[in-house]
C-alpha cells in the first residue's frame, strides 16, 4: 500500500496548474490533501474528483483558508472529521480513517501565525491530538499521522536552524511537542530509516528557495512502534512541482 501525502497550498490552484497529472504515475493507494482552500461546491463535479479515486472532504468553514481531503481507492472501514473540538474542527484540518490493521490521519497541522501569535493555539492542538492518541495506544490500535505538521523537528531538518530559533515552526516549545509523540509510542519513520539525509518538503516562493534548495522538512509521517516493521520505504518527491511543498510517500508492505 502506498500513502501520499501534500500540502497543496490550494487545491484551485494545483488544477490549473495540471499539478496532479503524477498521480497516475505515482498511483497511490491513499492521497492526502492538506490547505485545499476551498469547499467542494466551489468547484465543479469533475474537479471534486480524481478519476479511480473516491473522495472525502473537510473544508475549514471560513472560505479559501486551510481543509483537508482525502482521494482513496478502496473505501475506509470508516471515516471522521475532525476530533470533536470546535475551536479546531471549524478548520477542516483533520480527516481519520480506518483500514485493516491502523487509523490514519491526515493533518494540516496549525501555523504559528504571524508574529508568533498562533502559537498557544498550535501546541493546544499537538497536545489534544496526542492525548486522543495515547487512548488509542491504550486500547491497542495502531495509527499512521500524515500531514504538514509545520514543525521542523531537528537542525538537520532546515537549512538555517540558528536564523530561525525565535520563528515558529523551529520554537523549542514546537519541537518539544514533536519529541512528546517520539516519547508516547510514534516514530518519525523518514528520520529512522534516513538518519543523516538532508531532505526537505517546503521552500518559501522567495528568494528562489527551491532552485537553492533552502527548505525545512515540514511533512512527516509518525507511526505507531507497532507499524514500523511493516514499512517499506518513505520518499520525499522533490521533484513533484505545483506547490510550496513537495508530496511524501509511504510504502507499507502487502
Amino acid at each position: 500500500m502506498k500513502i501520499t501525502t501534500w500540502n497543496v497550498n490550494g487545491y484551485r490552484a494545483v488544477l490549473r496548474k495540471g499539478a496532479l497529472d503524477w498521480i497516475s504515475e505515482i498511483v497511490p493507494d491513499i492521497l492526502c490533501l492538506q490547505e485545499i482552500k476551498v469547499k467542494p461546491e466551489q468547484i465543479s463535479e469533475k474537479e471534486q474528483n480524481i478519476e479511480g479515486y473516491k473522495a472525502i472532504w473537510n473544508p475549514a468553514e471560513r472560505p479559501g483558508y486551510s481543509g483537508t481531503a482525502m482521494f482513496v481507492k478502496n473505501p475506509p472501514l470508516e471515516k471522521e472529521k475532525g476530533f470533536g473540538i470546535d475551536k479546531f474542527d471549524i478548520e477542516g484540518r483533520v480527516i481519520r480513517v480506518r483500514y485493516p490493521g491502523f487509523l490514519l490521519y491526515n493533518i494540516y497541522f496549525p501555523n504559528g501565525g504571524q508574529d508568533n501569535r498562533r502559537v498557544p493555539y498550535k501546541l493546544e492542538f499537538y497536545k489534544s491530538l496526542l492525548d486522543i492518541c495515547d487512548e488509542l495506544h491504550a486500547r491497542g490500535e495502531n495509527i499512521i499521522i500524515t500531514g504538514d505538521f509545520n514543525t521542523a523537528h531537528s537542525e538537520i531538518d532546515l537549512a538555517h536552524p540558528k536564523a530561525n530559533e525565535e520563528n515558529t515552526g523551529f520554537l523549542p516549545e514546537e519541537r518539544m511537542w514533536i519529541d512528546r509523540y517520539l516519547e508516547h509510542g510514534f516514530v518519525d519513520i523518514f528520520r529512522e530509516r534516513h538518519p543523516e539525509s538532508v531532505a526537505y518538503t517546503w521552500w518559501t516562493y522567495r528568494t528562489k528557495a527551491r532552485a537553492k534548495n533552502v527548505g525545512w522538512r515540514l511533512d512527516y509521517y509518525l507511526i505507531s512502534e507497532t507499524l514500523v516493521s511493516k514499512v517499506k520505504d518513505v520518499i520525499i518527491q522533490s521533484d513533484i512541482m505545483g506547490s510550496d511543498h513537495c508530496p511524501v510517500s509511504l510504502i507499507l508492505k502487502d
